[in-house]
């Protein structure tokens, strides 16, 4: 009988993740297991998915992030101190989750450059900017949120940004985890004062697809340096594997 593991999410057009475990799986000789994507509309059927597939564990992609929490009976160190998951793992029945996208931007962040700025912006605070968040913390590097509509005391909106020149100036670390900019939309980015950027700035878009975002290119265009999401999610996906099938 094959093992299932799978992604839920909504919507699933832009998914890599059932090419690259499928390529993943031929090339290491993994035999009898499958990895099936399973687009819902509603977190609601999460239940009906674990019901009907039986799937060992999946991942979990916008916008169930931190919907998935309430399907959980249990948390992993690295679920609970981010506060979203993206990936679950079953087992007679109890869900745990964990978050390894945290391990894949901490891992690829690192791996791009070995001093990083001290001061960062991140875009967007969904449930994408919370491994960010949890990793800037661990290596002790101070942010602020941009956000379209700011709830908290680190949240700026994008007006803000704007008029203040000396934020963008101040923080050489920008990373976006809106989906802005995102196959099939690719001329759009996130509303940025540009021309402000310079060679001392690292743009790093969770993005993948595409392999340059407008982001990026308006980055580039300015002498930043710019890195895109594929590196994170590689190391996000084998984490995930490693975390399927890890001994009790």
């Amino acid at each position: 009988m094959n093992k299932t593991y799978g992604l839920i999410g909504y919507p699933l057009t832009h998914s890599f993740s059932k090419k690259y475990f499928t390529e993943k799986f031929e090339k290491e000789g993994i035999d009898n297991v499958n990895y099936e994507l399973f687009e819902i509309k509603s977190i609601d059927q999460l239940p009906g998915i674990l019901e009907k597939h039986k799937p060992l564990g999946l991942n979990v992609t916008i916008p169930y992030k931190e919907q998935v929490l309430k399907y959980v009976q249990h948390y992993d160190t690295s679920a609970e101190q981010v506060g979203v998951a993206n990936v679950l793992k079953i087992k007679d029945g109890m869900v745990t989750a964990f978050n390894s996208d945290y391990y894949g931007f901490m891992e690829s962040l690192i791996a791009w450059k070995k001093n990083l700025p001290t001061k960062a912006l991140i875009l967007g605070s969904g449930g994408a900017s919370k491994a960010v968040i949890a990793v800037l913390e661990h290596l002790k590097i101070a942010y602020s949120v941009v956000s379209r509509n700011p709830t908290h005391s680190n949240e700026i909106d994008y007006i803000t940004l704007k008029n203040e020149v000396n934020i963008i100036r101040d923080s050489p670390l920008i990373i976006n985890c809106t989906p802005l900019g995102m196959y099939p939309n690719l001329s759009t980015c996130p509303d940025l004062p540009y021309e402000l950027l310079t060679s001392d700035h690292m743009l790093y878009d969770l993005v993948y697809n595409p392999e340059v975002t407008e982001f990026m290119k308006r980055g580039s265009e300015r002498g930043a340096k710019v890195k895109n999401g594929l590196e994170m999610l590689i190391l996000q996906a084998e984490k995930s594997w490693e975390i399927w099938n890890q001994p009790e």
